[in-house]
């Protein structure tokens, strides 16, 4: 059945005015980041409708592919990078006047290569020139601010952005950058595992030791201009509240709906 010009115009507007609403309803969590999406029952589209801001998605070059999956065994045709993320997020932006979220704050989607970078480096780096529209680049010592910046975690070595002028990802750090201090627009955040820093599980108090190295950490890392994440770590009411009382900027979780409920709570 043909819809005549005018009523296809009337559902348009009514479906972009449903997605205004529906974002301006939502909790941005911008302190907190969906570790391993794509395990989700509806890899990103779970973590939107909770609010979250970053997303994490870990990929393997499987005959020229950039296929998601925690393991090279877990690797399924058609589930590439493109598909579960970039190709999504592109048409929220159309949607949405240039941001994920309207009105909302740059979108963070880190990229765990889980091969080496020699291989796997080049073939992603072919796929987001292909997002110039929505990525936010570096050059010249200058970040472009677009809808989305691509951090790459992983393996991954600073070396591999040699030779390029225009550079459309950053890199994942680690706290032992805080002692190197790379740009912050080459490092724009560090992620490190709890378990190789700390000794507290996440139940009852923290112990005054982990605490002040905590706050150390996360004093340093924002004097540079970095954000923090640690990942290997308790992922519960108690831990979250600690680590939203310490300044953390990301607590890494895979309960979507219970951090956007304490964030709810919270607020």
């Amino acid at each position: 059945m043909k819809i005549p010009f005018q009523k296809l115009c009337f559902l348009v507007v009514v479906l972009m005015a449903n997605r205004l609403f529906a974002d301006n309803r939502i909790l941005l969590i911008t302190q907190a980041h969906a570790h391993n999406d794509y395990v989700h029952a509806h890899p990103l589209f779970d973590a939107l409708d909770n609010g979250f801001c970053s997303v994490e998605a870990d990929i393997f070059v499987t005959n020229g592919q950039l296929l998601v999956a925690h393991e090279l065994s877990q690797t399924k045709p058609g589930r590439t990078l493109q598909k579960l993320y970039l190709d999504p997020l592109r048409e929220r932006v159309k949607e949405n006047g240039g941001h994920i979220y309207t009105n909302g704050p740059q979108f963070t989607l880190l990229i765990e290569l889980k091969q080496d970078w020699r291989l796997a480096y080049p073939a992603l780096h072919s796929v987001l020139t292909n997002y110039t529209d929505v990525l936010s680049s570096f050059s010249d010592g200058v970040e472009h601010t677009n809808a989305i910046i691509a951090i790459i975690t992983g393996h991954q070595n600073q070396t591999m952005f040699a030779g390029e002028t225009i550079r459309y990802a950053a890199l994942d750090g680690q706290v032992s950058d805080l002692d190197k201090n790379p740009s912050p627009l080459l490092v724009p955040w560090i992620s490190g595992n709890w378990k190789a820093h700390f000794l507290w599980k996440g139940a009852g108090a923290m112990p005054e030791a982990d605490l002040r190295k905590l706050q150390t950490i996360v004093a340093r890392a924002h004097k540079q201009g970095r954000r923090v994440r640690f990942w290997n770590a308790p992922d519960n009411p108690n831990f979250w509240q600690a680590m939203h009382v310490a300044d953390v900027d990301l607590i890494n979780t895979d309960n979507l709906p219970g951090v956007a409920n304490f964030f709810r709570q919270s607020n």
